[in-house]
């Protein structure tokens, strides 16, 4: 067998997820019962879900989710919370993402606008979208600090980034009056 070099060249195309695979079913006797088609597609689904996985982890270090754990399952609905349990599962589609929507989401303090803002987030790079999370005050401070500097249309490029990796997504926390009122 050819093993080895097969392994290296595997590797070199860094498709190491597919050569992991692939060892790992030399090491099963009941993989040897599948038709070559069969063992191929496991391998470039191993190869796919390993990828998909690191985007979407990708994905989810680029939002800079203050709340990075929050989840849409980890939600608690309460009656005194008067959350719309229908609506969120309606949010969680990212059906308002394809059709360029927003969602605007108020309440009291303590209410768990934020924890709700980064679960919606963290199900749009679930699904392959792109999230960004910043907090509106240091927002507007590094908008200030670059215009001061003179790296204002710098930074407003980085913020929209190239098309093909522009946020889908912008959580934006705290309130923009408040923001506002404290930068003029």
């Amino acid at each position: 067998m050819l093993n080895p070099p097969t392994l290296e060249q595997l590797q070199a195309l860094k498709l190491t997820a597919m050569a992991a695979a692939w060892t790992a079913q030399q090491q099963e006797a009941a993989a040897s019962q599948l038709s070559f088609d069969e063992r191929f597609g496991l391998l470039v689904e191993a190869e796919w879900r390993a990828r998909e996985n690191a985007r979407r982890t990708r994905h989810l270090q680029a939002a800079k989710l203050k709340l990075s754990q929050a989840c849409l399952e980890a939600i608690d609905y309460p009656a005194q919370r008067e959350l719309d349990k229908a609506l969120l599962r309606q949010l969680a589609t990212g059906r308002w993402i394809a059709e360029h929507q927003h969602v605007l989401i108020t309440g009291a303090t303590g209410t768990g606008k934020t924890f709700i803002a980064c679960a919606l987030a963290h199900q749009a790079c679930r699904q392959g979208y792109r999230a960004l999370y910043w907090r509106v005050s240091r927002l507007f401070h590094a908008l200030a600090l670059a215009r001061a500097d003179g790296t204002y249309a710098r930074l407003l490029t980085q913020l929209a980034w190239p098309p093909s990796r522009r946020p889908n997504v912008v959580i934006s926390s705290r309130s923009w009056r408040t923001a506002m009122a404290r930068d003029q």
